[in-house]
């Protein structure tokens, strides 16, 4: 027989009990959580196609939100491990956060979504988004017949540890810019002659052009050498030219650029260190790719 709808434990409406506890939740996590930045990528429609894969993420917000960690005894996940790349960083991580102080931080969003990062001060680390759960025993299952419809009390998270590919991030937070902007390719201008110090401390827009709004390219400064009048940036859009002045943004500083050089990324300069140039020339040698014999004669 159907059960006693004079004690339904799963109402098809919210109740007073299930808001009470979804008060209760907030000010737990209010308590025992810490400060996160979430970021949402902004690139979501530029796929390609056949590859399955976004082209270009880019990140231009940051949200800040309590979020309670549950690893009570370190990162999860395989940690650190050499494999046949090299080095590779698999640490993971799962947090929860209220499904309403979510909805009241980012009311443009349904829900977390994957693909988005999260910076933990706490670790000075970016995490990614792999799932969220809304289902298990973290998300409060169900608790007095809520979750139906993806209202749920808490969203639980998965992450792992954020694999920089030359995202294009800047979210106006100073500590969360200054954090990603050591990952970038930078690019030095080498300046001839001018006047004053650009601003490295707060990653000053420096250009060239008659104003910013106009300007025909544009960097983030990372750091300046004024004893060799050399000035690397990291974001470089448009192409800097030569003997046009290099102004900045915040500082006022003004300088005339003679040359321009892209520096080595940090994995090549041990590439003397390797034998893949060997194996090649020796494998040369030895098979021949040709179309007529693409496994090579003995």
């Amino acid at each position: 027989m159907p059960t006693n709808h004079y004690f339904n434990p799963f109402p098809e409406k919210i109740t007073q009990e299930q808001l009470l506890v979804e008060d209760l939740v907030i000010e737990a996590l209010k308590i025992y959580s810490m400060d996160v930045f979430y970021l949402p990528k902004e690139s979501r429609d530029q796929i390609d196609r056949l590859m399955g894969e976004e082209q270009l993420r880019s990140f231009g917000s940051a949200y800040t939100i309590e979020m309670y960690v549950e690893n009570v005894s370190g990162m999860e996940g395989e940690g650190d491990l050499i494999s046949k790349f090299g080095l590779e960083i698999r640490d993971e991580m799962t947090v929860l956060v209220s499904r309403r102080r979510f909805r009241s931080t980012m009311p443009f969003l349904e829900r977390p979504r994957e693909g988005d990062i999260l910076y933990i001060p706490l670790v000075q680390n970016f995490m990614e988004i792999t799932f969220v759960e809304h289902e298990n025993q973290q998300a409060m299952f169900y608790t007095l017949g809520r979750g139906r419809g993806g209202n749920v009390y808490v969203y639980s998270l998965r992450l792992k540890q954020f694999v920089f590919s030359n995202e294009q991030i800047q979210v106006g937070v100073q500590e969360v810019d200054d954090q990603i902007l050591e990952s970038y390719q930078l690019t030095d201008l080498i300046l001839t002659s001018g006047t004053g110090s650009f601003d490295t401390t707060n990653t000053e827009i420096v250009y060239q052009g008659t104003d910013l709004a106009n300007a025909t390219a544009f960097g983030t400064s990372h750091t300046w050498d004024s004893g060799n009048t050399t000035l690397s940036i990291a974001l470089v859009n448009g192409l800097f030219s030569n003997t046009a002045n290099v102004k900045g943004a915040n500082s006022g500083a003004q300088w005339i650029m003679s040359t321009l050089d892209t520096n080595t990324p940090l994995e090549r300069q041990y590439e003397e260190l390797s034998d893949n140039k060997q194996v090649e020339t020796e494998a040369n040698a030895i098979l021949d790719f040709d179309e007529n014999s693409p496994f090579g004669n003995p």
